[in-house]
């Protein structure tokens, strides 16, 4: 399995899909260990309008935990055979050893500041809803 995460230039989950600046992927073992990590810079244009879908698609990602994700950007990752989990933020690694452990799921919350033309609205200091 392999799942992706939007993180900033620091090392932290971004919080807004459409405009992080890297791609963490993380390659998960039969055994549910982090056994690859690497990180993509980010395809030009807002998330849901760039390639990043079929770009991560076609690096065998199947799950992507996010922060703040529109709409637009969940249907073509779903589109693309990509699972999105929202509601994410902190460390990227303890972010990925909490979803491969079964401890988080998706938040069920889009990113609502996308819908409004990227004005302020993000809830923040929730961890994928668990």
């Amino acid at each position: 399995m392999k799942i992706a995460i939007p993180v900033t230039s620091n090392n932290q989950i971004d919080d807004h899909f459409g405009h992080c600046e890297f791609y963490g992927i993380y390659t998960i073992s039969e055994k549910n260990e982090i056994v690859d990590v690497k990180t993509i810079k980010s395809a030009e244009g807002c998330g849901c309008k760039s390639n990043i879908a079929s770009v991560l698609a076609s690096q065998g990602v199947t799950v992507m935990l996010a922060g703040g994700i529109g709409g637009g950007a969940i249907n073509v990752l779903n589109n693309s055979g990509i699972t999105v989990v929202r509601g994410c933020s902190g460390n990227p690694e303890e972010m990925v050893k909490q979803y491969i452990s079964g401890s988080i799921s998706d938040s069920g919350e889009s990113c609502k500041q996308h819908e409004e033309h990227h004005g302020e609205g993000h809830d923040k200091g929730h961890v994928c809803n668990h």
